[in-house]
């Protein structure tokens, strides 16, 4: 289990995606406050196109969007739009029922955030969280008590923080085998003849190379295997089909936006 707390005396360190108000969760600040059930509780991610992902989501998240590694340190992450600011698996506040949601989104609105002067995690809540309010449905504690609701969320957070750390060593594996390479996603578009026009670059990712992965000697192709890492690489790459339905989703979304607006 990892080292958790309830405390006001502390000092939060780094920004997380999606929480504009982290606050350490503590009885004497949050006592009256509750969560409420609300018919768009997925609005926070409606701006966002890219959700990191943990190693153990790769073969869900691969049936919906691309998986790809990004920046200096090979985050994972699902692409679920081709343009910043819009998210195309969320609409009017709801994931599509074909799509999956990353356990980085179903944690919110809580979350772990570092106390460096204490070394510790501390379970914070974003008090910007719309549907956390006084007097919310599910409270927060039960007098000075965290509530079952919240041991739940701070049990939920646990798993995520192992399965964070977990992905970690699965990304220093593909880089200390070498296994990254740069890759483009390309979109040729077409004039209303049909005649294709100049390609367009939707996005420069880290993907693993099909070909570093063949050229591995056999008995790291096998450590790979036994220890899952192979099946994980497969389903990130079987992903990297979806560019063409997410190209497909926002054309389709282009065309019932301006309909939606003269309706």
């Amino acid at each position: 289990m990892t080292d958790t707390t309830f405390s006001t005396d502390s000092e939060l360190a780094g920004n997380v995606l999606f929480y504009s108000q982290p606050e350490p969760l503590a009885a004497e600040l949050h006592a009256n406050l509750g969560v409420n059930p609300i018919e768009n509780p997925y609005s926070f991610v409606a701006e966002s196109n890219i959700v990191p992902l943990t190693v153990t989501e790769f073969s869900a998240a691969a049936l919906a969007f691309p998986v790809i590694f990004m920046g200096e340190a090979k985050l994972p992450v699902a692409v679920m739009g081709i343009q910043q600011g819009q998210n195309l698996f969320v609409e009017n506040g709801v994931y599509r029922p074909d799509a999956y949601v990353p356990a980085y989104v179903r944690r919110y609105p809580f979350v772990f955030a570092n106390d460096p002067s204490k070394q510790r995690l501390l379970l914070c809540i974003d008090r910007a969280a719309p549907f956390v309010v006084e007097g919310g449905q599910s409270p927060l504690f039960n007098g000075d008590e965290p509530s079952e609701y919240t041991k739940m969320a701070m049990e939920f957070c646990n798993s995520f923080e192992q399965e964070r750390h977990r992905t970690e060593s699965f990304v220093k594996l593909l880089i200390d085998l070498d296994l990254f390479e740069v890759r483009e996603a390309m979109f040729t578009p077409r004039d209303a003849q049909g005649n294709a026009q100049p390609a367009q670059r939707l996005a420069e990712y880290y993907a693993v190379s099909e070909a570093k992965l063949k050229e591995l000697p056999a008995d790291k192709l096998v450590e790979l295997r036994d220890n899952g890492a192979l099946g994980q690489i497969y389903a990130h790459l079987v992903s990297l089909l979806g560019w063409d339905r997410l190209v497909a989703m926002a054309f389709a979304r282009q065309i019932l936006q301006p309909a939606a607006a003269n309706a």
